[in-house]
């Protein structure tokens, strides 16, 4: 795996010349945010970070999708957070899409490139910073975390996506498959961040109808998905934020592989009582 194919956003602004069509479309079952978005005026700031910027992909939104935030960051030689979360009872996972970064957590440091992967579980003290010489990006998804009566909560671990085998799916010869890196028999975890690869011409060949919230950010390739009632063409560095139920397929349309970062939300009963 080359994780220098990785789609990272830039920044800057389009000239006054460009034209104001674009892919971007905002429905009540899914939402498309193309990459030509991620520039500079979009981008917000946090308290407590330094030299930093932020995308933000996602967020709570009552009617629509309400489990999660995904953030891509941006964040210059030197500069991170020595208090990057300021909620309580928040989980996280970091994927590192280009750079290196620095995370602390519990007083260890691990050294992170393109392609690492980190879980945080919920009030962990944790710090992160730029450890190169480059602007490192990476993404965060934040999750208020479910805790059940009888089940911990998981623990925290670094890791990359290469040491990694993905799982392929069940009767498609491998041109579908799935990176995991959490076990999906450990109920501990309520969400799942995974990276789910197409060989060209490979297909979720139904439209999947389910309860999960989705984000899905293309790091690879191109493809036409199914959402909702529309066929959508996405390449890499377009986002999909789905919404429960809403139906989704797919036709990776290649020439090179079709792959993107997924979350979903996992493992819980529906909350009935709020």
């Amino acid at each position: 795996m080359n994780t220098s194919s990785y789609y990272a956003p830039q920044g800057g602004l389009p000239p006054q010349t460009q034209l104001l069509t674009d892919r971007a479309v905002f429905t009540e079952a899914y939402a498309v945010i193309p990459k030509g978005t991620f520039s500079d005026i979009v981008t917000s700031y946090l308290p407590f970070w330094q030299d930093a910027r932020f995308w933000v992909l996602s967020r709570p939104l009552s009617g629509f999708a309400e489990t999660f935030s995904q953030y891509i960051a941006e964040v210059q030689p030197g500069g991170g957070s020595d208090r990057p979360e300021t909620d309580s009872g928040v989980e996280a996972v970091i994927f590192v899409v280009a750079g290196a970064i620095a995370l602390t957590i519990d007083g260890t440091t691990h050294q992170m490139a393109e392609g690492g992967y980190a879980y945080l579980p919920p009030d962990t003290a944790w710090q992160l910073h730029n450890s190169g010489d480059v602007a490192a990006r990476f993404h965060w998804i934040r999750k208020a975390y479910q805790p059940v009566e009888g089940l911990d909560a998981p623990e925290a671990f670094v890791t990359n996506e290469r040491d990694i085998a993905p799982t392929p799916m069940p009767d498609t010869d491998g041109v579908w498959a799935t990176t995991r890196f959490v076990d999906p028999a450990d109920l501990r975890h309520d969400m799942h961040v995974t990276i789910v690869t197409f060989q060209p011409g490979g297909v979720i060949p139904f439209a999947e109808t389910h309860v999960m919230e989705h984000g899905l950010y293309v790091l690879e390739g191109k493809a036409v998905y199914r959402l909702n009632q529309d066929w959508v063409e996405v390449e890499a560095g377009d986002y999909m934020w789905l919404r429960a139920f809403c139906p989704q397929a797919c036709y990776a349309g290649g020439p090179g592989p079709f792959r993107y970062l997924l979350y979903k939300d996992v493992n819980r009963h529906m909350p009935l009582n709020r």
